[in-house]
């Protein structure tokens, strides 16, 4: 009965990380985007915004959540499955 349990959370796994992958390559684009913004602000203000630096930390702690996951780490799913993690 275990390894039916055990096998079922493998394979969902691959379900998981084909739609969770998908979700955080997209959002990547906006991170880039951010990124190229927070840059440019910087050069000419010499401050940044921190608004958009934690929005990336927000997506930095979503990868960092699906690859623990994907690497049988944890068993706590990542987003879209679960919440929206934050700083702890």
């Amino acid at each position: 009965m275990a390894k039916k349990k055990e096998r079922k959370e493998v394979l969902m796994r691959i379900v998981i990380g084909i739609i969770t992958g998908i979700i955080l390559y997209l959002w990547a684009y906006l991170i880039c985007a951010f990124f190229i913004i927070n840059f440019i602000y910087s050069i000419f203000s010499g401050k940044k915004l921190k608004e958009l630096a934690n929005l990336s930390e927000v997506w930095n702690l979503q990868v960092y959540s699906f690859f623990k996951y994907m690497n049988f780490v944890t068993n706590e799913r990542p987003f879209p499955f679960e919440n929206l993690r934050k700083k702890p």
